[in-house]
């Protein structure tokens, strides 16, 4: 049974590294906490289930519940919500960041996130949607562990798109760039790099793989308006039990949250599951202000 639990919390736990990986590059280069990127993991999954919609009819694969169709929706959805990213930039933070108050951003930033949130319930309603009315089967993939094919792709999809970033941040001149500007802006700038573009392309990669974590959230769980609210405290307790600015420390973050939720749930039941991403970021705070990874200055 505990085996269950800890397939499970991996399966939750790489969906919330997606999404925290997002908040720790926002806040390494842009210096605030946003908390409108949980409605981005939220409108990712509906901007999915607007176009899988459009792409249906392709064949499943093997004993998945989806097709090509639906991989094509996850690329449009991951461009979309990119945009969108970038559009609240400019339209709100980007004329905030000249002030010299941080807090500034984070109230702006929670503010854009109530009424993101209440352009879903209007775009889409308040009930509940699905990817596919196909009944998932889970198989035994080893003894006392029974998974389904889609919470398989889960992770494998998490698990590459986590070797992408890392080659993208340790091997291109982009990446290289943005390390730069997380580091220290000024001097970055003075050195020729571009920060504005950096700013762009860090609201283009967090928009893009929170929109990713908010498919498969909906693709092993179900689609609903609330989703990012109820994701954005575990995605920030991740960032902070791995390490704030530490995009490793988020995916360990993540991991950790994801099994600690699930495996508690078989000592103090669902109902007070939420609750365990809250009391590890005390915990974290109190004991390991840096997080586990972050860097010791």
């Amino acid at each position: 049974m505990l085996a269950q639990y800890v397939a499970d919390g991996i399966v939750l736990g790489a969906t919330l590294a997606l999404g925290a990986i997002g908040l720790t590059l926002t806040y390494n280069i842009l210096r605030f906490a946003n908390f409108a990127h949980g409605e981005f993991l939220t409108f990712g999954a509906y901007f999915a289930l607007l176009f899988a919609g459009s792409f249906a009819g392709t064949r499943t694969f093997g004993s998945l519940t989806f097709g090509l169709g639906f991989v094509l929706a996850i690329v449009v959805a991951a461009v979309l919500t990119a945009a969108l990213a970038l559009l609240l930039d400019w339209l709100l933070f980007r004329p905030l960041r000249r002030s010299e108050i941080a807090v500034t951003l984070v109230i702006a930033s929670f503010g854009a996130s109530l009424m993101l949130r209440n352009v879903v319930v209007f775009a889409w309603g308040p009930d509940p949607q699905y990817y596919s009315r196909a009944i998932a089967i889970a198989s035994e993939i080893m003894p006392g562990v029974r998974l389904t094919a889609d919470e398989i792709f889960v992770v494998a999809l998490t698990a590459l798109l986590m070797l992408v970033l890392h080659l993208f941040l340790s091997r291109t001149r982009l990446g290289k760039a943005m390390r730069a500007v997380s580091d220290d802006p000024a001097l970055a700038s003075t050195s020729g790099i571009d920060v504005r573009a950096v700013i762009r392309w860090t609201w283009i990669v967090g928009g893009s793989l929170a929109a990713v974590a908010g498919v498969l959230f909906g693709l092993t769980v179900q689609v609903l308006p609330d989703m990012g609210a109820t994701l954005i405290l575990p995605m920030f307790a991740a960032a902070i039990l791995g390490g704030v600015g530490s995009i490793y420390g988020a995916v360990l973050g993540g991991l950790l949250i994801g099994l600690a939720e699930s495996v508690s749930v078989a000592w103090i039941g669902p109902a007070y599951k939420p609750g365990v991403a809250f009391v590890l970021m005390l915990l974290a705070l109190m004991f390991f202000p840096r997080g586990l990874l972050g860097e010791r200055r």
